[in-house]
């Protein structure tokens, strides 16, 4: 005779019996539960042990790891154009949200190696898993030759391409800004005197003697370096020497600014903490009309690239399945987007022209 479905095969169900025959106990009636759970879903428990068995896939991993990064990613952009937004939107205060926010970040302790493991290795994942990505991706909302499809009247087809539009824009910015603010208009230390500072080179305009003034900064001509003194004079001997340290800090001190050289049009700007030296690196750099105009393509991409990144990352986790919790999402996707790109935006176009020109 046939089994239903749900039935128990014979051996187990007189098992059962025999055992429900001894029970006395509650631990001896929480067993026969067991051992009823396991008969009725038998097949159930031998597939999880089958999947425990199974390796899972290296490109299910790495995708997953693409796809966390990215959101982590995500926060650090927000956090990130938030800070620099107060060089620019507190229009009178001479960026000291910026300068305070700046220098909480500089004094951390380990900074480099919290600079690699937090932003490094996640933009390392994300951009090498990228750029994977990019070698296989096939646009089809661009208009062909009808020898592959072009369905362009669809939405999510013209995200997908322009996500991987975005995609070779940030990869060249990224480099680009990192070259930029790391490694050639980076602050130089020196220490005169017992205080440091934190040297940078500007284009002199009628507006930065006064905002110097304001912001505490020291203006340094071309003359006045070519003409200032050097101290030559031989280490003296003994344990310690306050005259010679003061001399040690001199040499230092000259050898940083010659170490910069500028000419007829520009200045050295020694700040004593390196928040305003990253402020006048920021004013400096949206001075210029070409710079203003790359910076804002690279936020643009940048802030599109992340939130619709975003929408799709929470359909990859499943967090948003449903028709109605994606479309939900999706706008607020798109009002962060808009939110971010706006502080993006307003560092780029007002840090200089309105906050802080005079």
């Amino acid at each position: 005779m046939r089994r239903g479905p749900g039935a128990l095969p014979r051996n187990s169900f007189l098992s059962i019996l025999r055992l429900s025959q001894k029970v006395q106990t509650v631990q001896d009636v929480e067993l026969v539960h067991v051992q009823f759970f396991l008969c009725r879903n038998l097949g159930f428990v031998i597939k999880v042990l089958n999947m425990s068995a199974i390796s899972i896939p290296q490109a299910f991993i790495w995708r997953r790891l693409h796809s966390l990064a990215g959101l982590w990613l995500v926060i650090y952009l927000m956090d990130h154009l938030l800070i620099n937004s107060q060089a620019a939107l507190f229009f009178g205060d001479d960026g000291k949200g910026f300068i305070q926010a700046v220098n909480s970040i500089h004094q951390l302790p380990y900074l480099p190696i919290i600079e690699i493991l937090v932003i490094g290795v996640p933009i390392a994942i994300h951009g090498i898993w990228g750029i994977l990505y990019l070698r296989s991706a096939a646009y089809n909302s661009i208009a062909t030759d009808s020898a592959k499809p072009a369905l362009s009247e669809y939405p999510r087809n013209r995200a997908y391409t322009w996500q991987r539009i975005t995609s070779w824009i940030l990869l060249l910015g990224i480099v680009a800004h990192v070259v930029q603010m790391r490694f050639v208009e980076y602050p130089t230390h020196a220490v005169r005197d017992n205080q440091s500072y934190y040297i940078v080179k500007l284009e002199f305009d009628s507006g930065l003697t006064t905002l110097a003034d304001r912001l505490g900064v020291t203006l340094l001509t071309h003359h006045e370096v070519q003409n200032m003194p050097v101290t030559n004079a031989a280490k003296e001997a003994g344990p310690f020497n306050l005259q010679e340290q003061k001399k040690e800090q001199q040499r230092g001190w000259v050898d940083a600014l010659h170490h910069m050289p500028i000419n007829e049009t520009q200045v050295l700007a020694a700040a004593k903490n390196f928040g305003t030296a990253e402020l006048l690196i920021v004013r400096e750099t949206f001075k210029n009309p070409l710079m203003m105009v790359l910076y804002t393509l690279f936020v643009l991409a940048a802030c599109y690239h992340a939130f619709n990144g975003l929408w799709t990352c929470l359909i990859t986790w499943g967090v948003i399945l449903t028709a109605a919790s994606q479309k939900a999402m999706k706008k607020v996707s798109v009002a962060l987007m808009v939110l971010v790109a706006f502080l993006g935006l307003v560092t780029i176009w007002c840090t200089y022209w309105i906050n802080l020109k005079y």
